[in-house]
C-alpha cells in the first residue's frame, strides 16, 4: 500500500544512523530493521542521512530497504544501495581542499587534516583518528595523499580543547566550505552548501515528496538543518541539548528503539 499525502502520514522517513538507529553497540536491533522493512514494503522510503563515509556502511546496506537511496557523507554523496554506485558527489577538489587546509593551519597552528574519498579515508602528517586505521592506509603529506575529491575533510588537534577548536576552524572555515561535528574532537568539513538538509531536499523533490510530508529524526548538530527543514522532527531521548531544542517532539534513545516505537505508533504498525 502506498501511502498519499491525505492519508495525513510522512510519506518519507529520514533517519540519522549513530546515535539514532544505531545502537550503543553498534548493532540495528531486529524489531528495527523489521518497521524499515515494513516501512518500505508500504510504500514509505526509509532514507538514511548520515555523516558516516561509504566504508563504514556496508554492515546497513540489507536495511535501507528496495529504493535503494542512502545521503552519507553528510550529504556529499548520494548512494544508490541496488547497484552499488555514486549517484551524486559533491566533494572538495583537490586545489581548493589544499587551499582550505592552508587557511586553517594558519588560523589553528597544529591543526592535523585526512580527508574522506568514495574509496577510502587518506590520512595527513600527523592525523590520528579514535578508531586503529588497517595496514595499507594511505598516509603521508596531504599535498601527496589528495589524489581526487574529497567527500569531506576530517581536522583534529593533538592538544586544542574540541570546543576552542570548533570554534577557530569555523571562523577559519567562513563561506569558503561547511563544517560540522558530531563526535568529540573531530570537526568534519563538506564543500559550501553541503548539509543533510541540502541533499535530503533534492532526493525528497526527485521523489515526489514535499517537506511537510518528511518526518526526520537525529541526535547531534550535523542533524539541526535536516530536523529544521523537515515537517516533523524528532530528537532521540540521548540526543544533544541543541537537538532537543529545534525538535518538534522527543523519541526514546537509541538504545530503547526509540525510531522504531515512534514510527510503530504512527503507522500502527
Amino acid at each position: 500500500m502506498a501511502l498519499s499525502p491525505s492519508a495525513g502520514l510522512p510519506r518519507l522517513v529520514a533517519t540519522d544512523l549513530d546515535g539514532t538507529i544505531v545502537r550503543s553497540d553498534h548493532t540495528v536491533s531486529g524489531r528495527t530493521r523489521e518497521v524499515l522493512v515494513e516501512l518500505d514494503e508500504r510504500g514509505v522510503p526509509v532514507v538514511f542521512v548520515t555523516g558516516r563515509p561509504l566504508r563504514w556502511m556496508e554492515e546497513l546496506w540489507d536495511a535501507v530497504g528496495a529504493h535503494g537511496l542512502a545521503i552519507v557523507a553528510n550529504g556529499a554523496v548520494v548512494y544508490d544501495v541496488t547497484s552499488r554506485s555514486v549517484r551524486n558527489l559533491t566533494g572538495i577538489t583537490r586545489d581548493d581542499g589544499l587551499r582550505l587546509a592552508g587557511t586553517i593551519t594558519a588560523d589553528v597552528p597544529g591543526a592535523t587534516f585526512a580527508i574522506e574519498t568514495v574509496d577510502g579515508i587518506r590520512l595527513g602528517d600527523g592525523f590520528a583518528g579514535r578508531r586503529p586505521h588497517p595496514d595499507g592506509t594511505i598516509r603521508g603529506p596531504l599535498e601527496e595523499v589528495w589524489d581526487q575529491d574529497a567527500i569531506k575533510v576530517l581536522v583534529r588537534h593533538p592538544s586544542l580543547p574540541f570546543e576552542e577548536l570548533r570554534e577557530a576552524v569555523s571562523a577559519s572555515v567562513g563561506e569558503l566550505a561547511t563544517p560540522s561535528w558530531s563526535m568529540e574532537g573531530l570537526v568534519e568539513i563538506s564543500a559550501a552548501g553541503i548539509t543533510k538538509a541540502a541533499t535530503l531536499e533534492r532526493v525528497s523533490t526527485e521523489l515526489g515528496v514535499d517537506a511537510a510530508d518528511v518526518i526526520a529524526f537525529g541526535d547531534m548538530p550535523n542533524d539541526l538543518a535536516m530536523l529544521t527543514w523537515a515537517g516533523t522532527s524528532y530528537a532521540m531521548g540521548n540526543a544533544h541539548p541543541s537537538v532537543r531544542e529545534v525538535a518538534d517532539h522527543v523519541a526514546p534513545t537509541n538504545d530503547e528503539d526509540g525510531v522504531a516505537t515512534v514510527l510503530t505508533a504512527l503507522f500502527d504498525l
